[in-house]
């Protein structure tokens, strides 16, 4: 062999071996550090996966009627390989969608064997496509929320809204709380497709669906109707900025009205203010004012320090406390007077004297028993809670000022559900919105009351009662009282604190009460934040709680005491 010869024989056999050596490289490469993404991609391209959605649960109201159920909707989807005049198709399908036609001609044109061109179109829109009578095109049954009520009752049901995954969730009130119940488990249909994109074998496997449970609720229609319409009116009447109702089944703690206004509609949430999704009476946090001194009474005569005829020997003025004087609401001072008229007055000067008798851990204690620095446990989305002090940080004027509703906050239901627990015999009751939980089969699942403590003595809630009711009759807003019926309650007119002060121009007006006081059935709160008609409760609060409260009794049928 020439050496010429033998010199190309090398190159030829050097070329083949590093032929041979990037092949080898490559089909490593392919095998195993690719091996996982191509599997995927072989099996996105031989393999279709059709979602089969769980049925969302329906939220009830307590007679069954639907506050939230679901409409059946359709998804419209496209195989682009199989539509030739993608224009001709886009023009015929685009007006019956309301879109424009570029649009979806533009999903059409992509590269792909599945497109979405639309989502939640109704039967009318489905049917009308389908006469259509275009190959390629598809429909997959989805469904879309629907709230029969509007919004009544929105920010204790939530909404139905998309997570940062597109996938449906539920946010704010029980759609948020129960999200994992009323949602259930998707379930998936399996099948393969050939190199054009069609479908050759059908239900190669299934996963089941299971769709979500169904909740029934406490809330009582007729109650949630009238309220939420006589708050809305009385907003506007009073110039308030806001405002707030909570109706409560005094012996088992279930909330049979929740409202607040401004409020949204759960359907078009997206439509709405993000600060009106939130609900007040939850975490929105106060200073009560007088509605507290009656759980403040409560503790000085569980305690034996006080009775209603116990007489005030500080009462005759003004109290100074280093540099803050405590005044009554109205500058008026009742010289030696008594517990019962601390109450129907809303003395303040008469409260400090009960806080005094008290003292800082024997307040602490009680305001821990009503349940004041911890949530109540309803069964909500976005509870939060003030803090109590150790009896360590406590100086003498916060004793003062706590001992008459200022200087503590809370929320609504805190308050609520401790002044119902003097309603209920000294037993405070866990707030609760759901009564039954439904599975997809039938199945119930009854959710029972819960008491989570004694407050006081049975014996002061009676003895409590009987100054809520004097309170009533002979009080600042015994104008608005029913004739004929009793009513226990206390009106409440806090000062909102302003860059580190009280403005008197600005309050928080309130009324809470229970009836009938000799065998109560229902707890009330009624709360306006910021009126501007009259900053008092008793000229605001009190009239909206007395016009619910004839309704309460004329639906409940209630007899005159």
């Amino acid at each position: 062999m020439k050496k010429e010869d033998g010199l190309r024989f090398g190159i030829v056999l050097l070329g083949i071996f590093v032929l041979y050596t990037l092949l080898v490289i490559r089909l490593f490469y392919w095998q195993a550090v690719e091996a996982e993404s191509l599997s995927e991609l072989s099996k996105a391209q031989s393999f279709s996966t059709l979602t089969v959605p769980a049925l969302r649960g329906d939220i009830l109201a307590s007679d069954g009627f639907p506050l939230a159920t679901n409409n059946i909707t359709y998804l419209l989807y496209a195989n682009p390989k199989l539509i030739t005049d993608k224009a001709g198709v886009s023009g015929e399908i685009a007006p019956i969608l309301g879109s424009d036609s570029a649009s979806v001609s533009a999903k059409l044109s992509q590269d792909l064997f599945w497109v979405k061109l639309a989502q939640n179109i109704d039967s009318g829109q489905k049917h009308a496509i389908e006469n259509l009578n275009i190959p390629g095109i598809g429909f997959e049954q989805t469904y879309s929320r629907f709230y029969p009520e509007a919004s009544m009752a929105a920010q204790l049901v939530g909404f139905l809204g998309r997570d940062n995954e597109g996938q449906n969730h539920g946010y704010f009130g029980i759609e948020g709380q129960y999200n994992s119940q009323l949602s259930g488990r998707d379930g998936a249909q399996y099948g393969v497709r050939d190199a054009l994109g069609n479908q050759i074998i059908n239900d190669v496997r299934k996963d089941p669906k299971i769709d979500g449970r169904t909740l029934k609720l406490t809330i009582d229609r007729t109650i949630q109707f009238s309220v939420d319409q006589k708050l809305r009116d009385g907003v506007e009447k009073y110039g308030a900025d806001s405002g707030s109702v909570i109706v409560m089944d005094t012996k088992t703690g279930a909330i049979l009205a929740d409202a607040s206004e401004p409020t949204f509609d759960p359907k078009t949430y997206y439509d709405f203010d993000t600060s009106t999704y939130t609900n007040p009476i939850l975490s929105s946090l106060y200073e009560p004012g007088s509605t507290f001194k009656v759980l403040v009474m409560a503790a000085g005569i569980d305690l034996g320090l006080v009775t209603p005829d116990t007489r005030c020997n500080i009462c005759s003025h003004a109290i100074q406390m280093g540099e803050y004087k405590i005044k009554t609401w109205d500058d008026n001072y009742f010289p030696n007077t008594t517990m019962n008229d601390v109450i129907v007055h809303s003395d303040n000067t008469g409260m400090v004297f009960v806080g005094q008798k008290i003292g800082v851990n024997n307040l602490v204690k009680y305001l821990k028993k009503f349940g004041f620095g911890e949530p109540t446990g309803i069964d909500l989305q976005g509870e939060t809670t003030g803090i109590i002090r150790s009896q360590d940080q406590w100086i003498p004027i916060d004793l003062a000022t706590t001992s008459f509703g200022q200087g503590i906050s809370l929320t609504p239901i805190q308050l609520i559900t401790a002044v119902n627990s003097i309603a209920n015999n000294g037993v405070r009751m866990k707030p609760h919105v759901v009564s039954q939980i439904i599975t997809p089969d039938g199945q119930t699942i009854d959710v029972k009351p819960v008491a989570t403590n004694r407050t006081v003595s049975a014996v002061t809630a009676k003895t409590v009662t009987s100054m809520m009711v004097n309170a009533v009759e002979n009080g600042e807003a015994k104008f608005a009282k029913i004739k004929d019926y009793k009513i226990a309650g206390k009106t409440g007119t806090a000062q909102i604190p302003v860059a580190g002060h009280y403005d008197p121009s600005q309050t928080v007006a309130s009324f809470v009460g229970f009836f009938p006081p000799s065998d109560p059935k229902v707890t009330m709160l009624v709360l306006f934040n910021r009126p501007k008609s009259s900053i008092y409760g008793a000229e605001t609060a009190a009239p909206l709680f007395f016009s619910i409260a004839r309704d309460l009794i004329k639906y409940y049928n209630l007899p005159p005491e």
